[in-house]
Parts: structure tokens; sequence; C-alpha cells
């Protein structure tokens, strides 16, 4: 698994108009082909009335899987520039269709693959993109004497609260980088007095908004 990797939020579309030619930007993040693929007919079966419906994906830790499509535009002026955003930005699992709707006026090849790359680059931006960073989960259960100490020391620190459970005692489950389990638990044992019991719990994603 990737320490740290960018991809988009979950989904989103953003249009625009180029010399009265609407392009809307349809973004996902996917984590297969097949959920790539089953994106881009949902949106086709959607817009089944536009004049193109042009896609590109990128999948894998590794980009492994890479696809363009230019659904009847001129070889190379849509899905690639869609697909060479996605690079450019360095993005991960993730899916584009920018649908095409035509408004008369032709765009020559230069404008066409500039027109798809302005759609590909506004759309993810209306999306938004996240950092997603591997983190180690590291539960603190605590006597109710030490939640607000802990608490504000924690919300002040390079540390982020996963989720506090109250329960007999609080349990304060935080997001530490895997390097950093060390440092936080002694970190923990001093500001408690070494009243904490501290236990590592699941290691997953943590997404940070970019």
């Amino acid at each position: 698994m990737l320490s740290r990797y960018y991809t988009v939020s979950l989904k989103g579309e953003h249009e625009i108009v180029i010399q009265k030619s609407r392009f809307i930007a349809h973004v996902a993040r996917v984590e297969t082909e097949a959920a790539a693929q089953n994106f881009i007919v949902e949106i086709k079966k959607q817009y089944w009335n536009a004049t193109h419906n042009c896609s590109a994906y990128l999948i894998g830790e590794h980009d492994q899987i890479q696809k363009a499509n230019d659904d009847g535009e001129p070889s190379g002026t849509a899905g690639v520039p869609i697909l060479e955003v996605l690079k450019k930005k360095g993005l991960k699992d993730t899916v584009v269709v920018v649908t095409r709707y035509f408004g008369g006026i032709k765009l020559g090849a230069g404008g066409l693959i500039r027109a798809y790359g302005k759609a590909t680059s506004e759309g993810i931006e209306a999306t938004g993109v996240v950092l997603r960073k591997l983190m180690q989960v590291v539960s603190t259960k605590i006597d109710y004497t030490w939640l607000g100490k802990m608490e504000n020391e924690l919300r002040s620190s390079v540390y982020t609260i996963k989720e506090i459970q109250y329960l007999d005692n609080v349990v304060i489950d935080t997001y530490v980088e895997e390097g950093d389990v060390a440092a936080f638990t002694d970190w923990v044992i001093e500001l408690t007095n070494g009243q904490a019991e501290i236990r590592e719990g699941e290691v997953l994603y943590m997404e940070e908004l970019v």
C-alpha cells in the first residue's frame, strides 16, 4: 500500500461553454477498472443525446491501468488530453467523462485538446482533490479526569483525532503516522503521568482536502 497519494473526492461535475459547445466534466473516484467502466456507462445512459461522451481513467498504485476513449472525436483530441490532466495532477484511482453538446462551431484539433483539458481541470477542481495518508490508529483509554487536558493537547498537536468514545472510560482514537507511533506513545504517557492505556488499532487511510 502506498504511504500517501492524491485522488479526487468521491464524485462531482462541472460545466463550461466554449464556442457555444457545452462541456460537462463528470469526475469520480474508482478503485477498479470495472467501477470506472460502470461509471462511464452510467454517464452515457444519462447523457444519451450528447454529441460525445469522452473518457479516461487511471487506476492502481503504479497507474497500471490507463485507458482513454475519444468517443467519435478526432483521434487523440479528447480521451488523451483528459488522461494527461490526470497524470499531470498526479491523481490515482480517478475516472473522468467529459460530455459534449456540439454548439455548431468546429474547434479544430488544437481547440478540442485545449477544451477537453480545460473541462477536465476545472471538473477536478470543482470536485476537490484529497491527499490520502496511510495512518496507524492508536487508541488511548483514559479516565474522564484526563479528557479535557488530553483533548486540548491533541487538537493543538500534529495528530488528528479520529473518534472519541465515551464509555466507562474515555477512548480516544487518533491517527498517527506509522513511523511516529513510538513518539506518540511516549508523549501520551508523559502527558497523563502514565495513567493511559495505549494500544494500536487498524491501519487505514486518512483523507485531507488539498
